[in-house]
C-alpha cells in the first residue's frame, strides 16, 4: 500500500517574532555629556537612567508635534517655522529671546554657521538656501 506523504514539521523560532522592532535612540554617552554639561556636577547612575526615559519621552512627544504641525500645514517635511512656533508654545521663543539668540547662545560655532545667515565679500550668503 502506498504511504501518504507527511510534511515535515518545521522547528518554530522562539524570539524572532515576539520582538518588537527598535525605536532609534540618542546615544547614552551623548545625553550624558549634553546633562552633565548643563548639571557641573556627578550624577548616579539611578539619576541617569532617569534622565534617559526623560529624554526619549521629550523627544518622542516633540516629533509627534512636529509632525501635526507639518500635516496641519499641508505639507510632509518638517521645516524651521513649524519648530519655532512649538518653541514658542513651549516658552523657549518669545519676542524678547528669538531663536538666532538661542543659537547663538547654546550651540557651538560648527552649527551657529550653519543656522544663521551670514554675508561674506562678494555679495554671497552663507549657509545657501
Amino acid at each position: 500500500p502506498m504511504q501518504l506523504l507527511q510534511p515535515k514539521p518545521v522547528p518554530k523560532r522562539f524570539g524572532t517574532s515576539q520582538r518588537k522592532p527598535r525605536e532609534p535612540q540618542l546615544p547614552r554617552t551623548l545625553i550624558k555629556e549634553i546633562f552633565s554639561h548643563f548639571v557641573k556636577m556627578p550624577v548616579s547612575r539611578d539619576a541617569f537612567k532617569i534622565v534617559e526615559k526623560c529624554c526619549e519621552r521629550y523627544f518622542r512627544q516633540l516629533s509627534n508635534d512636529l509632525e501635526v504641525y507639518a500635516n496641519h500645514a499641508g505639507r510632509k517635511t518638517v521645516e524651521v517655522a513649524d519648530l519655532e512656533v512649538l518653541m514658542r508654545r513651549q516658552g523657549l521663543v518669545t519676542d524678547r529671546m528669538p531663536l538666532h539668540v538661542l543659537i547663538e547662545q547654546y550651540l557651538p560655532l560648527e552649527y551657529r554657521k550653519l543656522l544663521i545667515p551670514v554675508a561674506v565679500s562678494g555679495n554671497k550668503v552663507i549657509p545657501c538656501k
